[in-house]
């Protein structure tokens, strides 16, 4: 009964929330049904989702509308993120966000060019005055695309309040046809101290989780002593999509009573990184399942939390039993339950767990200085969320920062003293990360100061110096050198760099530079005609690529239109 209640005054809270949002004020950035590719605070790597990805039929091209009317105040333009984004203020405080565009509207276009061609850069970001670019509810303002990081064709669209934090577009009105249940995948039970223990462990430990015909679930008997966690692999479908998509809320409740909700309404940019507290890293990182802890751990600032009850720990004493319940749900309140039965039991255990020492230790709320044969590793106090040895080796130019299965929320930095090493010695070498079967150099941003090398970074893992000495390509696509281009819109050339990566790239026509729109998915690098500035009939292209060691390319035909 009082699970019930507990039930009936979330469901009041819930109906409460939603009504805070105005719910007609903005119309579908679409046109046709909403069909979802990915949900809001959906778990990414290294941070949540900040909007919905909208699918767009597995296609480019489609007309984007602005949701409401207001202003465009600012355009960004990128290599990577949200590709093409545009941004617009609406006069009730919200902005509104549309990303991964193919191209703009015509009259954003004309405008954002006009700054790309000024900075002489494809890479833009600017903020038009509350004047320049008014907009009405429903105008067409952009086309859907594949630009930026995005995996695939789709719309992401973000709602954001007067202080810049994310804001689930499902709160203001946004249909999805949804009557599937969450789905739980795994669950998991945490001894959290020396003196836990489930099944006579002390280890974590898969439960054995069984499926029932409603759709709900239930766990296996287990037997416990002590503080306990739990974490769940959830996903949610909706009707008219298979993406695996996140959930809208979890919560716990230990015989009867709340301990723990996590929701994803709305977060702040400064906190999303702190998603891989919120879910078992050491776990993801090695098995590429994301458990979501169902605790509040330590050193975790997350604001998404509430209801809590001993942090969402559930204390477990000798011989008394407990009920604990898992409840998830969907943003249309279609709810999975998961119950466990929880047995009190002293037996000795049988199974601990060992921990890694060495001479190196961090100490969170300390500044601690790695050093050994030139190598150092500076790393800043509260960088990781626990205090703990630390694997530091140096063989030769090849330094070991632990394993990869620790999660670091601020960069640190790796130096290497070269001074002993002459210029010739240092040209074109970078600090490199090992990754993979077979460890390939990546390339990790590298300056140089003085006698230092140095690169900022927040992953750990092996590190070594490597050296680059082959430059870029550089291969025309649609045309050769002489041909004559006055039936075709575009020029594509690929360029492709295997080790170091690409820097950057300039290209000129006649001596005057071109807008040409680079995607490192395909290694393309486009102009559009319908720029008309080249409008000569002979005209010489210079195409100059550089990467990131300062290898360069220079790439020169002649093409004629008419």
């Amino acid at each position: 009964m009082r699970f019930i209640t507990f039930l009936f005054l979330f469901f009041s809270s819930f109906i409460n929330a939603q009504n805070m949002y105005p719910q007609d004020y903005f119309a579908s950035p679409l046109d046709g049904e909403t069909i979802l590719a990915g949900t809001f605070g959906e778990l990414r790597s290294n941070h949540f989702h900040s909007g919905l990805d909208i699918k767009t039929k597995q296609r480019e091209g489609l007309k984007v509308y602005a949701a409401a009317s207001g202003y465009v105040s600012r355009i960004k333009i990128a290599h990577f993120g949200y590709g093409k984004a545009l941004y617009i203020t609406h006069p009730n405080g919200y902005t509104t966000v549309y990303a991964h565009l193919q191209r703009f509207s015509d009259k954003i276009e004309s405008f954002i060019k006009k700054k790309q061609y000024e900075q002489e850069s494809f890479e833009v970001e600017v903020f038009p005055s509350n004047n320049e670019l008014i907009l009405t509810k429903g105008e067409i303002i952009a086309f859907s695309g594949n630009t930026g990081s995005s995996g695939g064709p789709h719309l992401h669209y973000e709602i954001r309040d007067n202080q810049e934090r994310p804001i689930n577009p499902l709160l203001f009105g946004i249909k999805v046809k949804d009557t599937k249940k969450p789905i739980v995948k795994s669950i998991y039970a945490y001894p959290i101290n020396e003196l836990s223990h489930v099944n006579n462990s002390n280890l974590k430990q898969k439960l054995r989780l069984i499926p029932l015909q409603n759709g709900d679930y239930k766990v296996e008997d287990i037997k416990a002593y002590g503080k306990i966690g739990f974490a769940i692999n959830t996903i949610d479908r909706q009707d008219l999509a298979a993406n695996k998509n996140g959930v809208y809320k979890i919560e716990t409740a230990l015989n009867g009573m709340p301990n723990f909700t996590i929701n994803f309404k709305r977060f702040s940019f400064d906190e999303t990184k702190h998603l891989n507290r919120l879910i078992d890293y050491p776990h993801y990182s090695e098995k590429k399942e994301r458990l979501q802890k169902l605790f509040l751990d330590t050193n975790n600032p997350l604001s998404m939390y509430d209801n809590l009850v001993d942090d969402g720990y559930v204390m477990v004493y000798d011989s008394i039993a407990s009920l604990y319940k898992i409840k998830v749900e969907d943003f249309e309140g279609n709810t999975t339950i998961i119950d466990l039965n929880i047995n009190g039991d002293t037996t000795p255990v049988s199974e601990t767990s060992t921990n890694f020492t060495s001479h190196y230790y961090i100490n969170r709320e300390e500044n601690v200085i790695l050093e050994k044969d030139k190598i150092s590793v500076n790393i800043p106090k509260e960088t990781f969320y626990d205090s703990f040895f630390i694997d530091f080796q140096v063989h030769s130019d090849t330094v070991k920062v632990h394993d990869k299965n620790r999660a670091a929320n601020k960069y640190f930095t790796i130096k290497y003293d070269i001074s002993n090493y002459s210029p010739e010695d240092l040209k074109q070498v970078y600090i490199a990360r090992l990754v993979g079967w077979n460890n390939f150099p990546s390339y990790s941003s590298t300056k140089q100061k003085d006698n230092v090398l140095y690169t900022r970074t927040k992953n750990l893992g092996t590190y070594c110096l490597a050296r680059d000495t082959v430059a870029p390509t550089i291969k025309p696509v649609n045309f050769t050198d002489g041909k004559w281009m006055s039936k075709y819109r575009f020029l594509k050339l690929k360029i492709e760099d295997k080790q170091s990566g690409i820097s950057n790239y300039r290209a000129t026509v006649n001596g005057k530079w071109i807008l040409m729109e680079y995607d490192y998915k395909t290694n393309m690098l486009v102009h559009d005609f319908k720029d008309n500035v080249v409008k000569e009939t002979n005209n010489n292209l210079k195409v100059i690529v550089t990467d990131n060691v300062g290898n360069s390319t220079t790439f020169e035909a002649t093409f004629h239109r008419k």
